[in-house]
């Protein structure tokens, strides 16, 4: 599966942004997926993720009760509303997605994907 991000771009502190992933084929049922973001000089982030039914979804320490992923199924898009942003919100935001046996799972970690998009660059002025 291909995934394009979009949306990145120049934001001010206190404000909003959504995020999309447009995959290239149908991914409800099939794919976990998430968002990651990897800011210079900083390791790889873990943002948050939706299972394959779409019933579970799990996010990072920093961005918990400011970031929201939905995904649309029958646009095949995966979405990262984000809201509250501050200067250390600043990255590349990547859309990934992985499969499992599981309905359930979302996987944390890098390794729990196979597929990235090119992402999308996120900044956050002071």
């Amino acid at each position: 599966v291909q995934l394009v991000e979009s949306g990145g771009t120049l934001v001010q502190t206190g404000g909003s942004l959504t995020l999309s992933c447009v995959a290239s084929e149908f991914t409800s049922n099939r794919y976990h997926m998430a968002w990651f973001r990897r800011a210079p000089g900083k390791a790889e982030e873990f943002i948050g993720g939706i299972s394959r039914n779409d019933v579970h979804r799990s996010y990072g320490e920093s961005v918990k009760g400011r970031f929201t992923i939905s995904r649309d199924s029958t646009r095949g898009r995966l979405t990262l509303q984000m809201t509250l942003l501050t200067p250390e919100d600043t990255a590349r935001y990547y859309c990934a997605a992985g499969q499992t046996s599981s309905l359930y799972n979302v996987p944390s970690t890098r390794s729990g994907y196979l597929y990235w998009g090119q992402g999308t660059q996120v900044t956050v002025s002071s």
